[in-house]
Protein backbone atom coordinates (compact mmCIF):
# COMPACT_ATOMS: atom_id res chain seq x y z
CA UNK A 1 0.00 0.00 0.00
CA UNK A 2 1.39 3.64 -1.09
CA UNK A 3 1.58 6.05 2.05
CA UNK A 4 -0.79 8.27 -0.60
CA UNK A 5 -3.46 5.61 -1.23
CA UNK A 6 -6.05 8.01 0.46
CA UNK A 7 -8.53 4.92 -0.49
CA UNK A 8 -6.88 2.16 1.75
CA UNK A 9 -5.72 4.28 4.91
CA UNK A 10 -7.74 2.60 7.66
CA UNK A 11 -5.87 4.08 10.56
CA UNK A 12 -7.83 6.66 12.96
CA UNK A 13 -6.38 8.93 14.56
CA UNK A 14 -6.73 10.75 17.91
CA UNK A 15 -7.34 14.54 18.81
CA UNK A 16 -5.89 14.58 22.03
CA UNK A 17 -7.57 16.19 25.03
CA UNK A 18 -4.78 18.53 25.44
CA UNK A 19 -4.26 19.55 22.07
CA UNK A 20 -7.74 20.26 21.87
CA UNK A 21 -7.30 22.48 24.69
CA UNK A 22 -4.45 24.29 23.15
CA UNK A 23 -6.38 25.05 19.74
CA UNK A 24 -9.59 26.28 21.92
CA UNK A 25 -7.11 29.15 23.48
CA UNK A 26 -5.48 30.19 20.19
CA UNK A 27 -8.14 32.64 19.20
CA UNK A 28 -8.13 34.09 22.63
CA UNK A 29 -4.52 34.68 23.15
CA UNK A 30 -4.09 36.60 19.90
CA UNK A 31 -7.01 38.60 20.74
CA UNK A 32 -5.57 39.83 24.24
CA UNK A 33 -1.91 40.30 22.08
CA UNK A 34 -3.41 42.36 19.59
CA UNK A 35 -5.84 44.45 21.77
CA UNK A 36 -2.34 45.51 24.05
CA UNK A 37 -0.44 46.27 21.07
CA UNK A 38 -3.04 47.78 19.16
CA UNK A 39 -0.52 49.32 15.97
CA UNK A 40 0.38 47.28 13.98
CA UNK A 41 -0.92 43.87 15.53
CA UNK A 42 -4.74 44.31 15.82
CA UNK A 43 -5.18 45.00 12.04
CA UNK A 44 -2.61 41.84 11.05
CA UNK A 45 -4.38 40.03 13.84
CA UNK A 46 -7.56 40.55 11.83
CA UNK A 47 -6.61 39.01 9.27
CA UNK A 48 -4.63 36.34 10.55
CA UNK A 49 -8.07 35.63 13.02
CA UNK A 50 -9.56 34.34 9.51
CA UNK A 51 -6.69 31.40 8.81
CA UNK A 52 -7.25 30.72 12.73
CA UNK A 53 -11.18 30.33 12.85
CA UNK A 54 -11.40 28.20 9.57
CA UNK A 55 -8.83 25.91 10.98
CA UNK A 56 -10.72 25.52 14.32
CA UNK A 57 -14.14 26.29 13.78
CA UNK A 58 -14.47 22.52 12.21
CA UNK A 59 -11.76 20.85 14.48
CA UNK A 60 -12.70 17.41 15.21
CA UNK A 61 -13.58 18.15 18.30
CA UNK A 62 -17.05 20.13 18.41
CA UNK A 63 -15.96 22.11 21.84
CA UNK A 64 -13.22 23.62 20.29
CA UNK A 65 -14.95 25.09 17.60
CA UNK A 66 -17.90 26.64 20.50
CA UNK A 67 -14.98 28.32 21.67
CA UNK A 68 -13.36 29.77 18.45
CA UNK A 69 -16.83 30.84 17.44
CA UNK A 70 -17.28 32.71 20.44
CA UNK A 71 -13.87 34.56 20.58
CA UNK A 72 -14.73 35.36 16.43
CA UNK A 73 -17.78 37.04 16.91
CA UNK A 74 -16.70 38.77 20.02
CA UNK A 75 -13.82 40.14 18.27
CA UNK A 76 -15.19 41.65 14.69
CA UNK A 77 -17.87 42.49 16.46
CA UNK A 78 -16.05 45.03 18.68
CA UNK A 79 -13.65 45.72 15.80
CA UNK A 80 -16.67 46.32 13.46
CA UNK A 81 -18.30 48.75 15.76
CA UNK A 82 -14.82 50.66 16.36
CA UNK A 83 -14.69 51.10 12.52
CA UNK A 84 -18.02 51.98 11.88
CA UNK A 85 -17.55 54.82 15.22
CA UNK A 86 -13.88 55.87 14.62
CA UNK A 87 -14.81 57.02 10.60
CA UNK A 88 -16.57 60.10 12.01
CA UNK A 89 -13.67 60.93 14.46
CA UNK A 90 -11.96 64.08 13.74
CA UNK A 91 -8.62 63.49 13.10
CA UNK A 92 -6.85 63.81 16.24
CA UNK A 93 -5.44 60.38 18.18
CA UNK A 94 -7.16 61.15 21.39
CA UNK A 95 -10.25 59.79 19.91
CA UNK A 96 -8.80 56.65 18.57
CA UNK A 97 -7.16 56.20 21.63
CA UNK A 98 -10.55 55.94 23.68
CA UNK A 99 -12.12 53.87 21.24
CA UNK A 100 -8.75 51.18 21.45
CA UNK A 101 -9.17 51.51 25.55
CA UNK A 102 -12.63 50.77 25.07
CA UNK A 103 -11.76 47.54 22.70
CA UNK A 104 -9.10 46.29 25.31
CA UNK A 105 -11.68 46.87 27.97
CA UNK A 106 -13.67 44.61 26.24
CA UNK A 107 -11.93 42.12 24.90
CA UNK A 108 -9.04 41.13 26.99
CA UNK A 109 -11.26 40.53 30.49
CA UNK A 110 -13.26 38.44 28.13
CA UNK A 111 -10.90 36.36 26.04
CA UNK A 112 -9.12 35.68 30.01
CA UNK A 113 -12.53 34.14 31.03
CA UNK A 114 -12.68 32.28 28.05
CA UNK A 115 -9.42 30.35 28.63
CA UNK A 116 -10.01 30.32 32.32
CA UNK A 117 -12.88 28.67 31.25
CA UNK A 118 -10.69 26.49 28.61
CA UNK A 119 -9.07 25.58 31.22
CA UNK A 120 -11.64 24.05 33.34
CA UNK A 121 -14.07 22.82 30.98
CA UNK A 122 -13.51 18.89 30.56
CA UNK A 123 -11.77 17.63 27.70
CA UNK A 124 -11.87 14.03 26.18
CA UNK A 125 -9.83 12.82 23.22
CA UNK A 126 -11.39 12.26 19.82
CA UNK A 127 -11.30 9.75 17.38
CA UNK A 128 -10.91 11.22 13.86
CA UNK A 129 -12.47 8.54 11.79
CA UNK A 130 -10.80 8.01 8.22
CA UNK A 131 -12.78 9.87 5.12
CA UNK A 132 -13.86 7.12 3.15
CA UNK A 133 -14.14 9.09 -0.55
CA UNK A 134 -17.23 7.80 -2.66
CA UNK A 135 -18.44 5.48 0.53
CA UNK A 136 -21.54 6.37 -0.19
CA UNK A 137 -21.96 5.54 -3.70
CA UNK A 138 -20.59 1.80 -2.74
CA UNK A 139 -24.44 0.63 -1.66
CA UNK A 140 -25.78 1.56 -5.44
Amino acid sequence: MNEFDIENQDDQKIASADSSRRAAKWFNYGTIVAAIIPVPLFIFWTGLSMLIYALNKHHPNPMVGNYTQKAAYRFYGVAGASVAVAVFFPPHIIYYLVVWAIAALILIPASLRDIYLINHDAWHDVVIEPHKPFADLESI
